[in-house]
């Protein structure tokens, strides 16, 4: 039994050790899979550029701007009016009271300066035409008379006394005729001496008309208005605690309803805040490319006071800004296209952005429809 015990164990034991050195010849002979490489090359960096032609970006209405200097703080929203310089718009009256019988301008039509718009028949316009008459006849009267003593003094006939008033009468007959003269000018009378003449001060068009044929009118009524639609100003009201920062010559952007920016100027600001609406008023002067604003108007404007503004700030529209991937970026216009370089944003305030950095002022950027340069970048990388 003990023998039989002996003789299993042995044989277990070879096998063991016959299994080990199998294993390990295997392990020798075996030919082992290569190690994975170590990957040295960095992924390929996304391409920034888009082609893309002048036509192109026509039809894709991509707008393309200078990147503003300044800082949002400097900027300051308002509403504005568009009206006429005080001296390119005028409002035309009947200078006496009457009936309009004749009417030679309307609406929209070209006016000159000293140009007639209507006739008013008026009583009181032959009366200063009557006066008038008078004080010419008077004064042909005093100069006669003036001549006769002046003679009649030379011959020793007539005493100085009569001649010195002669004198005096002409100059006071003279003075009444200018005083006739310069009421009839007033008054715009007639040739006929039966009517006044509405006449325009100024050159522009009719942008109102209020007299009708055959309306009687009192003195003073308001018939036409005329204005000059090439000559405007640009009023804003700004907040009480803005105001200050506001100077004369500081930069101002007007856009209108359609869009258009129309750049100007601050001429001047009051300086006093209005008791009712609480704000202050400053005087805008578009620059001379003012073709899209007419009297009446109403505009946003973005005044960039320089008042304690920031000179080496740069802004931006928010429509120029997007993000690709983890990166916020802008694309700059190059000689084939678009290149979008990566920037890093600040504020926001009324439609811009401040970039704190990686844009200078002045470069020349996307703004409108940015959108589709970033879908292109995407399917440029996608491929």
């Amino acid at each position: 039994m003990n023998d039989k015990t002996t003789l299993y164990g042995g044989a277990a034991l070879a096998l063991v050790i016959a299994a080990t050195l199998g294993f390990g010849v295997a392990r020798l002979t075996t030919t082992l899979p290569p190690a994975p490489e170590v990957q040295t090359e960095k992924a390929e960096a996304p391409a920034d550029h888009i082609d893309i032609s002048n036509e192109g970006i026509a039809i894709s209405q991509i707008g393309i701007a200078p990147a503003t200097g300044g800082e949002l703080d400097a900027a300051i929203p308002s509403s504005a009016t568009v009206e006429a310089t005080p001296d390119a718009e005028a409002v035309l009256t009947a200078r006496a009271p009457g009936t309009v019988t004749r009417i030679f301008k309307r609406i929209g039509d070209p006016v000159r300066t000293g140009e007639t718009l209507a006739l008013v028949e008026s009583r009181d316009a032959s009366s200063i035409a009557a006066d008038q008459a008078a004080a010419g006849a008077r004064v042909a009267l005093a100069g006669s008379q003036l001549a006769r003593e002046r003679s009649l003094f030379a011959q020793g006939v007539s005493p100085r006394a009569d001649f010195e008033t002669a004198q005096a009468n002409l100059a006071v007959a003279q003075a009444d005729s200018r005083r006739a003269s310069a009421a009839a000018g007033a008054a715009r009378i007639s040739r006929d001496g039966r009517s006044v003449a509405v006449v325009s001060p100024v050159t522009g068009r009719v942008t109102a008309a209020a007299a009708n044929l055959g309306q009687y009118v009192a003195a003073e009524t308001e018939l036409f208005r005329v204005a000059d639609p090439t000559r405007l100003q640009i009023t804003a009201s700004l907040p009480a605690t803005d105001a200050g920062r506001v100077k004369a010559g500081d930069r101002v952007e007007l856009t209108s309803s359609d869009g258009k920016i129309v750049e100007g100027r601050v001429r001047s600001a009051t300086g006093v805040v209005d008791p009712q609406t609480r704000a202050a008023t400053v005087i805008v002067s578009p620059n001379a490319s003012s073709g899209t604003l007419i009297p009446g108007q109403l505009v946003q404007a973005r005044i960039f006071a320089s008042g304690g503004a920031v000179r080496h700030g740069v802004m931006v529209p928010q429509d120029a800004v997007q993000t690709v991937g983890d990166r916020t970026v802008i694309f700059v216009r190059t000689a084939k296209g678009f290149r979008a370089q990566t920037v890093q944003i600040g504020a926001r305030s009324a439609g811009f952005v401040g970039i704190a950095s990686g844009l200078a002022a002045g470069t020349r950027i996307a703004t409108t429809n940015a959108f589709l340069l970033k879908a292109e970048l995407g399917k440029e990388d996608a491929e």
